[in-house]
């Protein structure tokens, strides 16, 4: 099992750059990046550094670090005007280009939030399915996969794994799956049944962390209760993760740690990788 570092661990640590970040990421031994979007949009329009630039890192053979995904694009679907569907497909085309000089192959997709309609759980689906249908048609051709992620909150319009899950068998493409958030599975109570039933193949992505042991749907069970997992406080049940994503044949055979916790944003870029770097590293060698 490789790990991999996503950047939603240091997004907001003092002076934070993704180009320093593939070098300390490199340094403490991560295979694997998944660069955060917030990130990179905020840093290259302040002029720290270009798409070229970094692309010229990932081309140098003297690096080992890959970028494992794009991360991501967000709030994809139920959108209610043609100029808003239009505006999703004209960002997927320009991750794309960027995805391309990265030499990432995958792009994880968020659906979107605080919908301004009631629509249900199969007006969701249909929606996403259709959406995602005109997204493998554009990113066929580049060899490049759709990673889908369910987000545990109430307000989140794809917010359970089993809802997930059902919208990427329904789009029946070898490039859609699913993005596995520890988080975000048991923040909205997703369903282990439905995961211990699921095709492993069709998850793309797992995202490790920890979490405060807070309420199912609370309004303050959000992100910033993520914690390294094993941290003293963390209630999630990892070895069952683990034994599940085995049992299922999940191929990804990388496990990228992400956390969101402004405590950890204290810390500088290079000691938020190194401590995420060992928890990481540790985790993989205990549970698989």
């Amino acid at each position: 099992m490789k790990i991999g570092f996503n950047e939603g661990c240091n997004r907001f640590c003092e002076n934070h750059s993704v180009l320093e970040d593939l070098d300390l990421c490199e340094k403490y031994g991560f295979d694997y990046i998944d660069i955060q979007s917030e990130c990179l949009d905020r840093e290259i329009a302040a002029g720290k550094y270009t798409i070229d630039d970094l692309a010229a890192w990932f081309a140098d053979p003297a690096h080992k670090l890959r970028m494992l995904s794009y991360n991501a694009l967000i709030f994809f679907n139920m959108k209610q005007t043609q100029e808003e569907k239009d505006a999703v497909m004209a960002k997927l085309d320009q991750i794309i280009a960027d995805c391309n000089k990265l030499q990432c192959k995958m792009i994880v997709i968020v659906p979107s939030m605080d919908l301004p309609v009631h629509a249900t759980i199969d007006e969701i689906r249909e929606d996403a399915v259709a959406v995602l249908k005109k997204m493998v048609k554009k990113v066929e051709p580049h060899g490049i996969k759709l990673s889908l992620e369910f987000c545990g909150a109430p307000g989140m319009s794809i917010n359970r794994f089993e809802d997930a899950y059902a919208i990427v068998e329904a789009v029946g493409s070898p490039l859609v799956g699913i993005t596995l958030d520890q988080y975000h599975f048991h923040a909205m109570a997703s369903s282990w049944d439905a995961l211990e039933k699921a095709d492993g193949k069709k998850i793309f992505v797992w995202h490790l962390n920890g979490m405060e042991n807070m309420p199912c749907g609370a309004a303050y069970n959000n992100d910033e209760k993520r914690l390294w997992p094993g941290e003293q406080g963390d209630c999630l049940d990892h070895k069952r993760y683990a034994d599940t994503l085995k049992k299922i044949g999940f191929e990804g055979d990388v496990c990228t740690m992400e956390v969101f916790r402004p405590d950890y944003y204290k810390l500088s870029n290079e000691e938020n990788i190194k401590k995420a770097a060992e928890v990481t590293r540790a985790h993989v060698e205990k549970y698989w």
